[in-house]
């Protein structure tokens, strides 16, 4: 009987966790075990371009680059990890229960938004944390010029001024002068705990994302957290109420709950903590990697954020080491030094920063231009060819050089 590989999840960490696994059983020949990766689509969702309105094109079908290089695809949703036993249960297409055993698992499920126990947070806001999420908001603003003008329409609320919260509520004024009218008279507002616009994302990016929000009229509400929300706004805890009737919610994210099903220890998101060869500590059979680890990007105390940026780099070396662990050979221990972010800011352009500190390097159009690369070719699937494909998934190729 072969051996499995088997992979949750068919994001960023869980693609290139597969392709990686196979790349590395090529390598040395081996047909005697098999990559099984489970996820309710064959498709990559681009998460990070879900703030945008072309949503068709966030899509990327990964049933031929799996059928080019051997991946097994299972559809379905995973229900239950049993760790011991070696099996995963889940519910299939027609929701029929299910289970697949594993020799090495990679959890690879990654994150959601978190919202807090707030009063009428789940009811009355939306998000671009899911496709369909997305989609939901979309309709929403469509609709909204079929509603008689008031405040409450032509406000959009933004909860949030980190890296989502941002490229989202720049990206607004665009969206609603498309669905409004060029002359609506329209507000967006981003409310935030930070003490500064921008302040989230460090001194040397505030100002310019500052500027941007000045140019493009988006109003920031600081220092004060939202208290609850209804259906005609928002109320802060300093007392203030913002009339609007779309509210969107972009604080944070948390790992996905299979990771609880796991033993292990867990950083404030949910995260597994795992080796530098992405094995959940504790585990001898289990891997995790994308928004599902908490690892070490380099040896100064850095490690990877819940971004596509470490989770294209950790699926590559999650997949390999899995594999590695089969075969018996030397793993690549993950490593990531590099880090980069490249902000949207919609119609101003964008910010390009190098570093932890995020020293700001391209903004404006020259920024816009590398960001338009990035989301619409880097972040990609390779293309569905076999060799092509398991080149790509050296975990020693760099996601940024």
């Amino acid at each position: 009987m072969k051996q499995q590989i088997l992979i949750i999840g068919a994001g960023f960490g869980g693609m290139w966790s597969a392709l990686s696994a196979v790349r590395l059983l090529d390598q040395h020949k081996r047909l005697d075990i098999s990559v099984t990766l489970l996820a309710p689509q064959a498709e990559l969702r681009v998460r990070p371009r879900f703030y945008e309105t072309d949503l068709a094109s966030t899509v990327a079908p990964l049933s031929p680059l799996f059928d080019a290089v051997g991946v097994r695809f299972v559809q379905g949703s995973a229900t239950q990890i049993d760790a011991d036993g070696q099996r995963v249960s889940y519910r299939d297409a027609s929701g029929g229960d299910a289970e697949l055993y594993f020799d090495r698992l990679i959890l690879a499920s990654g994150s959601q938004v978190a919202r807090p126990p707030l009063e009428g947070i789940e009811r009355f806001t939306f998000d671009v944390d899911s496709l369909e999420s997305a989609q939901r908001l979309e309709a929403h603003l469509q609709q909204l010029a079929q509603q008689p003008e008031s405040a409450a329409r032509n406000t959009v609320v933004v909860v949030g001024g980190g890296f989502t919260g941002i490229e989202t509520a720049t990206e607004m004024p665009a969206r609603l002068r498309a669905i409004l009218g060029e002359q609506a008279d329209f507000r967006v507002i981003v409310v935030d705990m930070a003490k500064q616009i921008g302040g989230s994302m460090g001194e040397a990016i505030a100002k310019v994302v500052a500027d941007a929000s000045t140019s493009l009229g988006v109003d920031w509400r600081l220092g004060s957290p939202v208290a609850k929300v209804d259906e005609h706004g928002v109320h802060l805890a300093n007392g203030e109420r913002i009339a609007s009737s779309t509210v969107i919610f972009a604080v944070g994210v948390k790992a996905s709950p299979l990771t609880r099903q796991i033993d292990g220890e867990r950083d404030a998101q949910g995260r597994l903590h795992v080796d530098r060869n992405l094995k959940v500590l504790g585990q001898d059979a289990v891997y995790a990697t994308g928004d599902t680890a908490y690892a070490a990007v380099d040896d100064q105390g850095n490690h990877a954020l819940m971004t596509c940026q470490h989770a294209i780099a950790l699926g590559r070396s999650a997949g390999n080491n899995a594999a590695a662990d089969l075969l018996g050979v030397e793993p690549i221990a993950y490593s990531q030094p590099k880090y980069v972010t490249c902000l949207d800011l919609g119609g101003w352009g964008a910010v390009y920063t190098e570093g932890w500190e995020r020293k700001v390097v391209l903004t404006g159009q020259e920024g816009k231009e590398l960001k338009v690369q990035i989301n619409t070719q880097w972040i990609y699937p390779p293309a569905a060819d076999r060799e092509i494909a398991l080149q790509a998934a050296d975990p020693l190729i760099p996601v940024v050089a």
